[in-house]
């Protein structure tokens, strides 16, 4: 693996659910922000529907404002809903254009995505179907933010994306070493109390984040790091 790039100023993190990138991801993006980078996150759904025992009325401004809370320990203020049904994100043109609105206003050089693959590693687990959705809905409007023939009632088109990155892939050919941010990535995790108290079982961020993040720092050479997968886009 290659340390990812950092020849960068602005980042927009796209995830289908407030939580996604707290399982590793938002270590890095406190490395980044720590750096005097400026990182937005843009949530595809409000996860409404991810509590059980829970009507969605009540989850959803729940987790915004976990995700809000946990976004702001490292360094994130801008943080967007776009309001797509939680378990019901469909991969097409609304979605893509939804993406590609924000690329365009937002302005980012650097992407940052989730997962899309089918499975999660060698657990043989099928990902999340909103997962699989945005994760490649977001690669296409990577493309799409530029092209100013597509979605022309979108905003001025924006060509300025250089770097395309997906976490949690299986296969990572990119780390981030967040040896000194590790701390701030559980803290982060932490503040979706709701939600992790809503999973009925034992759960411990610490040990969990530590546990992925010292693995994938064995292969990087340091203590901790997050792992990514490149794309490119252009």
């Amino acid at each position: 693996m290659e340390p990812v790039p950092e020849d960068w100023a602005r980042a927009v993190a796209v995830v289908a659910h407030p939580d996604d990138l707290e399982y590793g991801a938002a270590a890095a993006v406190a490395r980044w922000t720590g750096q005097g980078k400026s990182v937005a996150y843009l949530m595809v759904t409000r996860g409404e529907a991810g509590i059980a025992g829970m009507p969605p009325q009540q989850v959803g401004p729940l987790r915004e404002e976990e995700e809000r809370r946990s976004a702001a320990i490292v360094g994130v203020q801008e943080v967007e809903f776009l309001d797509h049904p939680d378990g019901l994100v469909e991969y097409g043109l609304p979605l893509r254009r939804d993406l590609a609105a924000a690329f365009r206003r937002l302005r980012p050089e650097f992407v940052l995505a989730m997962n899309f693959e089918l499975t999660w590693g060698e657990s043989g687990t099928v990902n999340h179907a909103d997962h699989r959705a945005v994760g490649l809905a977001v690669l296409d409007a990577c493309r799409d933010a530029a092209n100013p023939w597509v979605f022309g009632d979108a905003g001025p088109a924006w060509t300025g994306i250089r770097h395309a990155f997906v976490a949690a892939a299986g296969d990572p050919t990119h780390f981030a070493d967040v040896t000194g941010t590790i701390d701030l990535g559980v803290a982060s995790l932490r503040e979706h109390r709701v939600y992790i108290e809503g999973l009925g079982r034992e759960f411990d961020p610490d040990e969990f984040l530590r546990n992925i993040a010292g693995y994938t720092g064995l292969g990087a050479g340091v203590e901790y790091a997050v792992g990514f997968r490149r794309y490119g886009v252009s």
